[in-house]
């Protein structure tokens, strides 16, 4: 008897388990997925020339003007009705086709990030006059997300299926909480699946819930005066940023582990023998969990911040300048985003690109992963992540998926300049070109069933609870359109 209970119990897991990989085998749903796939490989000459354009540009946060322009006339010219300026920021827009449910989007990005400017080449090699660098790969991702939605739509359209495919152009990423902005706006109220990517430097679709953050601006004023001639009558807001800085440092011992505290100072004064009358320092919070992150983190610093100003006889002002939840995850997403990933990622290199990517692998330092890894698929696994990202509120609104595909050489981290060199070659764009694939071959497979949207949906109530009610980590602040402007006091 417990022979067979046993025999009952394996073949039960066993069903479970393959529950997916049946569905994959569905002759449909496989034809559907090769018809968009061959349609992305059918314009990827076309794609990398849109990539590579925003590479060159290099737009930062709010003012990625001509990118978004791009990616919009790209969509518009396929037939998607385009909605531009939306949330009251210039650059964002929303792409739709389609009239009928299920409505699954699609997160583009197009900024770059400040201060990291290199070429296409595996050295360092700073472009002259350029200061700005795709060093977290955002030209592939926006280029990527709208790829996989032309080629859904036309798909949709000549299959007679039933939804509606949306590509939500979201500026800022890097610091300006872009889709936040657009979803205290309510743009995404209406949509039932997510679907998202990440340039990497692997390929995974993890549960990988993220930290919640909030940054701000603290700026201290003081008093000028000549600093060897009459050093009494100066108060410092250079020391008030010090003092304040040495406080939050002393506080990171008595804070959760799992925190993040980092700070640049972004305006220190113009001359030593001048006392600063002005000075700002930028400070990013992260923990897990957003009440945490406001009521105990976020207070505790501000009181650093009044009591830096208190003791050197300065006076300290605050902007938030933006603010992510962390991600709600959702498995059943997840999962099946994993199961389609390990059937059609996976990124093989050329002998050129093999040279580029050892030339470039000899600059790490410990690198994590081993060359070659690029052609594997992660194995499925629950694994916090230490990062943040506006998809946080994006996932709290509608059940979202997100995975990473290789574009960079294996061992690269974000932010970095061989980021920004393996992002402007064909390693990049073959990266793209994997996350297209399997975002379209995603959305068609839930288009075709409509009980993943069930699933998940049913997942995303239960994790978000009952009595859920948004609210925007950065308040009702006006979008920081002058995020990337440097400020000086009147």
């Amino acid at each position: 008897m417990n022979f067979i209970r046993l025999i009952l119990f394996f073949s039960l897991a066993w069903i479970t388990g393959n529950a997916f990989s049946e569905e994959a085998e569905d002759p449909d749903i496989h034809k559907a997925q090769m018809s968009v796939i061959n349609a992305i490989d059918k314009y990827h000459q076309t794609n990398t020339k849109i990539a590579q354009q925003i590479w060159d540009w290099a737009e930062l946060g709010y003012l990625e003007t001509r990118s978004s322009k791009l990616l919009q006339s790209r969509l518009k010219d396929h037939g998607f009705a385009i909605e531009a300026g939306v949330a009251e920021i210039p650059t964002a827009f929303v792409a739709s086709y389609g009239s009928t449910e299920p409505v699954i989007a699609f997160l583009a990005e197009f900024d770059a990030l400040p201060g990291i400017s290199q070429d296409d080449s595996p050295v360092r090699t700073v472009i002259e006059n350029k200061t700005a660098g795709h060093a977290c790969g955002h030209h592939l991702l926006g280029t990527g997300a709208v790829a996989a939605a032309l080629a859904v739509k036309s798909w949709l359209s000549a299959s007679g299926n039933a939804g509606t495919v949306r590509v939500y152009g979201t500026p800022a990423e890097e610091g300006g909480s872009g889709k936040v902005y657009m979803v205290r706006a309510g743009l995404f109220d209406d949509v039932d699946i997510v679907l998202d990517w990440h340039p990497s430097d692997h390929n995974s679709a993890n549960l990988s819930p993220n930290l919640a953050n909030r940054s701000a601006k603290f700026r201290f004023t003081g008093a000028a005066a000549h600093a060897a001639g009459a050093p009494d009558r100066g108060r410092s807001a250079l020391d008030g940023v010090e003092a304040m800085n040495m406080m939050v440092n002393m506080m990171r011992e008595h804070i959760p582990q799992e925190s993040r505290i980092h700070y640049v100072i972004t305006s220190g004064g113009e001359a030593p023998n001048v006392v600063p009358a002005y000075a700002e320092v930028y400070y990013y919070l992260r923990h897990p969990e957003p009440n945490v992150l406001i009521d105990d983190i976020w207070n505790r610093v501000v009181l650093a911040a009044e009591g830096a100003a208190l003791g050197t006889g300065t006076k300290v002002t605050h902007e938030i300048m933006h603010g992510n939840r962390n991600l709600l995850v959702n498995e059943y997403l997840q999962k099946l985003a994993h199961r389609i990933l390990t059937k059609h990622g996976g990124v093989k290199y050329s002998k050129t690109e093999q040279n580029f990517a050892k030339t470039i692998y000899a600059s790490f330092k410990k690198p994590k992963r081993k060359l070659g890894s690029q052609m594997k698929i992660l194995p499925f696994e629950e694994k916090q992540a230490y990062g943040s990202t506006d998809v946080g509120d994006v996932s709290w609104t509608a059940p979202t998926a997100r995975f990473r595909i290789a574009s960079w050489v294996p061992g690269t981290s974000a932010h970095s300049w061989q980021a920004v060199a393996a992002g402007g070659t064909s390693i990049g764009y073959k990266g793209m070109k994997s996350a297209a694939s399997v975002l379209a071959a995603t959305a068609v497979e839930i288009f075709l069933k409509p009980e993943h949207v069930k699933a998940a949906q049913a997942e995303f109530k239960r994790r978000r609870g009952p009595d859920f009610k948004y609210r925007a980590m950065l308040g009702d602040r006006d979008p920081p359109l002058n995020l990337r402007v440097p400020h000086h006091p009147r």
